[in-house]
């Protein structure tokens, strides 16, 4: 798709607003505008007209014209597509759909125009996005604002101080019978009063100096306020005010905790012998149902710290019934691995290394059939008067998983406030700075195989997506585990432990 130019028209073809996505004379964008009424049949419905050159894609606006320009190759269902966002756009910034509405908020519509097309091709937005990128609303100027505001307080209140102190000032030096120095500015007082009470002030603030406590130094000027990089009492008042409406902060040596942060401890009891069975899913759901795709990779580590037990074999008991492709190191005798499920190396003489951890045998699932989903999530965005009401439920599909510290995360549109939440199973969490609403339930298993959310929030469906979801379990989903571990010499049985984990790379519902 190439698109030429966007302009709103009258129904006579003169145009209010035009945007030209390629090098354009205004001549021929005028020209192209004037010819385009008259190529419209009477009495006839069209979504496009074409002359020998161009195409014009086009939807009525009342007694206005939304007007594409875009060349005869470009695909029609894209154009169409396109100009629907358009047609969006426009009610967003103009109240009525009237010429002098159009021309008042003509600046915003253009800016709106430049989000949605850049050098003639479409960009991959919708309005929300459109209208967050519009808004520039920045969290850094908050801040910034946020803390010149207290700055200036502070100054305020430091002036204060300074003036009682030289009220202060001003009543010692009447107790002890010297003359009152003027602190006025361009009062009654006059010039030469103000001079030589400047002068006895400097006197009396060097006398008085040492029994005054020391005061830490403050920017007070105007130059000073605007500093973002001081840390005093202020930064410090702001973080408070910030960590008070529930907003994590990172400290210098800490840092942020994100929704893939989930890490389950290691074990307390590790042997000479340990392994790790670790799997990791990568999933991707359609919002009507479907699996686009799902790829379970999985993997046996292990880990010998003594050479005493470093001529071992693992006894591998494999129940999984999805389909897995297993693979074994190329030291290990495979044979012997595909006829007992016995994990040894090739030559029985040699030991595994020791204090390195060696991937023995590793797993790998791929498919796209939905019954293979461990947990499906459904997400049902309506529209409603006041915006969008959304309910969102989850079920457990494989039962003898037990999914810990899930979150479901669901995108929320900026500029809108917080949503307005109903029934909800679990507990969740709207983070204003990422615009998400978090849903977090703390276990999941055959016992809480299901739950739902619902809550109300201006938008459009399209806004609530996608959909992520993180978790951890201690269970895997391949039912692949080591069994036993014994000697090379004598088949006598070897003390292990063992971790087993089922992590989140990506699960997301587009």
């Amino acid at each position: 798709m190439v698109l030429l130019a966007a302009a709103v028209c009258t129904k006579a073809g003169k145009a209010i607003v035009s945007r030209q996505f390629v090098e354009m004379t205004r001549t021929r964008v005028e020209g192209l505008l004037a010819a385009f009424p008259k190529l419209m049949g009477m009495g006839k419905q069209h979504t496009f007209v074409e002359t020998e050159s161009v195409r014009y894609v086009y939807q009525p606006l009342e007694k206005l014209y939304m007007v594409l320009v875009t060349t005869k190759n470009s695909n029609i269902l894209e154009d169409l597509e396109t100009l629907r966002l358009f047609s969006r756009v426009i009610p967003e910034y103009c109240r009525v759909l009237e010429e002098g509405e159009i021309s008042d908020h003509c600046f915003d519509l253009i800016f709106a125009f430049d989000e949605i097309v850049a050098l003639g091709y479409r960009e991959n937005v919708n309005l929300a996005q459109i209208r967050t990128f519009t808004e520039m609303d920045s969290h850094e100027e908050k801040v910034f604002r946020a803390v010149r505001e207290t700055q200036e307080r502070e100054a305020k209140a430091e002036m204060r101080r300074k003036a009682k102190e030289l009220q202060q000032i001003r009543r010692d030096a009447e107790r002890s019978g010297k003359k009152v120095p003027a602190f006025g500015g361009f009062g009654s007082t006059g010039m030469s009063s103000m001079s030589s009470g400047s002068i006895i002030t400097d006197t009396i603030i060097e006398s008085e100096k040492p029994k005054m406590a020391p005061v830490p130094v403050r920017p007070t000027g105007s130059s000073k306020a605007l500093k973002l990089g001081a840390r005093g009492k202020e930064v410090d008042n702001f973080v408070d005010k910030l960590r008070g409406e529930g907003e994590t902060i990172m400290s210098n040596t800490g840092k942020m905790p994100s929704l893939a942060s989930n890490v389950l401890p290691p074990p307390v009891n590790v042997e000479s012998v340990h392994m790790r069975v670790e799997e990791k899913i990568s999933l991707t759901c359609g919002r009507d149902g479907g699996l686009q795709n799902m790829e379970l990779l999985g993997m046996i580590t292990l880990r010998v710290t003594d050479d005493k037990v470093g001529r071992i074999r693992l006894m591998v008991n494999n129940y999984d019934k999805k389909g897995v492709q297993l693979q074994t190191h190329p030291n290990v005798d495979k044979k012997l691995f595909t006829s007992d499920s016995v994990i040894g190396l090739k030559n029985p003489e040699k030991s595994f290394p020791l204090n390195n951890d060696v991937g023995v045998l590793k797993w790998r699932l791929q498919s796209t059939d939905e019954a293979l989903i461990p947990l499906t999530i459904n997400c049902w965005p309506s529209e409603s008067a006041t915006g969008c009401d959304v309910n969102i439920e989850y079920e457990l599909q494989e039962e003898s998983l037990e999914l810990n510290d899930v979150v479901i995360a669901i995108p929320i549109p900026s500029g809108v406030g917080a949503p307005v939440v109903g029934d909800v199973d679990g507990e969740y969490k709207h983070d204003s700075r990422r615009n998400v609403l978090e849903w977090s339930l703390p276990v999941i298993d055959a016992k809480n195989k299901s739950g739902s959310l619902e809550f109300s929030i201006a938008g459009q469906p399209n806004d609530f997506f996608p959909v992520n979801v993180s978790f951890v379990s201690i269970r895997n989903y391949c039912d692949i585990q080591v069994a036993k571990v014994t000697h090379v010499e004598g088949d006598a049985p070897v003390k292990f432990s063992l971790e087993t984990s089922f992590l989140v790379d990506k699960y997301e519902i587009l």
